[in-house]
């Protein structure tokens, strides 16, 4: 888990990547060597913060794993507005830097005298308005269960980079911009079918404990969202999974959105299924996922990307 420590203690709320894209490049460059395959490494001029790794000659199947994170951005007079949907929990501690030097303040909801509420940064000073602010990293752990903020996505990540380890064919691209509209799936699945003609793609994101999707159940493999995922595509998936032995649960919603949803707006023939533990305490704080899902997570996605 220290690898998804490193990972959590980053900050990179969507539209600004640039410090966890360096760390991951710095990661890559280090331990691709001990891989089975030395990928080849797609970033800058062209990619924005994203970074694309191609595994072999003739991929088929790429893992998307988005590496930004919800948060806030200062306005006026320290009111913070929202970078996609955190939770906003009277006194949640956030962390962030300004050209004065670095800030933890608490987040306060206030009432105004009209009924509406706003959220404000509580600090000894004025932030700078267009700072960042993300919550203030807090792992912890036992024998079941994680428990952190930014579990979702930095879990997808760290997936993805555990699959590298062992992966001869394939790609994996870890994309921005997910939590607050999307906009980077589209050049990068651009760049996948020009160049290697590969359509089929795998969703490493964590998905919501609900009634139905359980804690210690599996993986989850989702039937449906917003989007919906080409039939034939999904039932390789489920009759992979179903040989393989790994622990799977079924998620079907009607709403929610990935990586996945985004290339289905494109105009690319790109398959795509979202596959993920599911955590609780969502886009708070305190997100919670245990470890049984997310091994199976791991195992499933190995599977997948052999036989897919």
């Amino acid at each position: 888990m220290e690898l998804l420590k490193k990972l959590i203690k980053i900050k990179g709320v969507s539209g600004d990547e640039a410090n966890i894209k360096q760390f991951l490049l710095d990661y890559i460059n280090k331990e691709k060597n001990n891989w089975l395959v030395q990928p080849k490494v797609f970033h800058g001029k062209g990619f924005q913060d994203a970074i694309v790794l191609v595994f072999g000659e003739q991929p088929t199947t790429a893992i998307f794993a988005h590496i930004d994170t919800i948060g806030f951005t200062v306005g006026y007079q320290n009111n913070l507005i929202k970078i996609g949907g955190p939770r906003t929990i009277d006194g949640t501690l956030l962390v962030g830097d300004d050209s004065q030097g670095s800030i933890e303040a608490e987040l306060m909801l206030i009432e105004e005298e009209n009924g509406n509420t706003h959220i404000q940064a509580i600090f000894e000073r004025e932030i700078e308005r267009g700072t960042n602010l993300s919550f203030k990293p807090n792992f912890r752990e036992d024998d079941t269960f994680i428990q952190s903020p930014y579990l979702d996505n930095r879990l997808g990540v760290w997936n993805a980079l555990q699959v590298a380890k062992t992966l001869k064919s394939g790609a994996i691209v870890f994309s921005t911009y997910e939590e607050h509209g999307g906009g980077s799936v589209g050049f990068l699945g651009r760049f996948l079918w020009d160049n290697y003609k590969l359509h089929q793609a795998l969703i490493s994101d964590i998905t919501w404990v609900t009634d139905s999707v359980l804690f210690d159940k599996g993986v989850a493999i989702s039937m449906r969202d917003k989007g919906v995922p080409r039939r034939s595509y999904l039932n390789r998936i489920l009759k992979i999974a179903e040989q393989s032995g790994v622990k799977y649960q079924l998620e079907v919603e009607s709403a929610g959105g990935s990586d996945g949803t985004m290339l289905q707006q494109t105009d690319l023939p790109f398959d795509w299924c979202f596959i993920g533990a599911p955590e609780d305490n969502v886009h708070s704080p305190d997100e919670k996922v245990n470890k049984n899902d997310l091994k199976a997570m791991t195992d499933l996605y190995k599977v997948l990307m052999q036989q897919l």
